[in-house]
């Protein structure tokens, strides 16, 4: 069945780490990482409205005020997760501008800047273009098992990793897809028209057996409100596809622990492999991945599909080493 979701790294393996993530049928994108992010168009930049930021590094966060100026004068908003102390950099952020003359602006540009504290607790900070982006009064929520957000289409976890400083991993899982099937409507004797969009709904949100569907257009019956559990036999339910982004983290056992509890079973896994297997001794220095680790941690996770990046730029011209690397500890076996 086809994913709604499809990730493209916006900078290669070796530019500024950026996953945009593109929503079919859907008017909203999510971003992971924004550095550089100039070669997106507007349009797409104007459709985002969740980021999950990593950490406040510069090419990881360099392109938000790309972001900011494409956004100012529209009516949205827009939810960041990060980890602690994310509010205070985009604070600071914001107010390197001046914004007098927002009273004038017929649109509310707002930003709700969520921290992940603990594997069970978030803050969350808002910030409205009207108000000049001053810090309204933080908000503490608790958040089961590491979910950052649980939406609709999709659910968005995290894992607290190390990188000198707490580093972000994500994993995004796409809601199930429901399949209905148009000869079981048929047979039935019911329509096909929009009350089929309300009952995937109903299916994707765990409604009970008894919750009630309306049933829109000609039907058999006068009946227009049917039980779920009544119609579970029209509809066919698959996983839905699973994306997991992970960087900047060093090459210990609890990062190694933590990432492959929250990436198992990924369709697709970004992961950085900054140094090559034979420059450990770099990588251990600067808390990065070496291609070997990225391998060794995408098997042990049981991932479908490997896509590394952040590449070194002392590795220029060498990707096809690299990735050959990363390609031959995924597999199990040497370069």
């Amino acid at each position: 069945m086809r994913p709604i979701f499809h990730p493209s790294l916006v900078n290669g393996r070796y530019g500024d780490p950026t996953i945009y993530v593109e929503t079919l049928f859907e008017k909203h994108s999510l971003l992971f990482d924004v550095g550089e992010i100039s070669s997106l168009s507007a349009r797409k930049i104007r459709r985002v409205d969740q980021i999950f930021v990593s950490h406040a590094h510069i090419d990881h966060f360099v392109g938000f005020d790309h972001l900011l100026r494409l956004l100012v004068g529209r009516e949205k908003t827009v939810q960041l997760y990060g980890p602690p102390g994310f509010a205070e950099r985009v604070f600071h952020k914001l107010q390197a501008y001046r914004w007098n003359l927002v009273e004038t602006y017929p649109c509310d540009l707002v930003f709700v800047v969520s921290e992940f504290e603990t594997p069970s607790s978030m803050s969350s900070t808002r910030f409205r273009l009207k108000k000049a982006f001053a810090a309204e009064p933080s908000v503490s929520h608790k958040n089961l098992a590491g979910v950052l957000c649980d939406e609709p289409t999709h659910r968005v976890s995290a894992a607290i990793l190390e990188h000198g400083t707490p580093c972000l991993a994500f994993a995004l899982q796409e809601a199930a897809h429901v399949n209905i099937w148009k000869n079981r409507l048929s047979e039935r004797g019911l329509p096909v028209g929009p009350w089929l969009r309300s009952l995937k709904k109903a299916v994707v949100e765990h409604r009970a057996d008894d919750h009630l569907v309306h049933i829109d257009g000609p039907a058999t019956s006068d009946d227009r409100l049917v039980p779920l559990g009544s119609l579970r036999d029209l509809l066919t339910v698959a996983a839905g596809q699973k994306i997991a982004y992970v960087t900047d983290v060093a090459d210990t056992p609890a990062n190694r622990a933590a990432i492959v509890a929250l990436v198992e079973h990924a369709d697709i896994l970004f992961i950085e492999a900054a140094f090559a297997g034979a420059d450990a001794g770099l990588a251990r220095d600067r808390g990065h991945l070496t291609t070997t680790a990225a391998g060794e941690i995408a098997r042990e996770a049981d991932v479908r599909r490997v896509e590394p990046f952040h590449f070194s730029p002392r590795y220029s011209g060498e990707q096809e080493r690299m990735l050959a690397e990363v390609m031959a500890a995924f597999a199990g076996s040497h370069a």
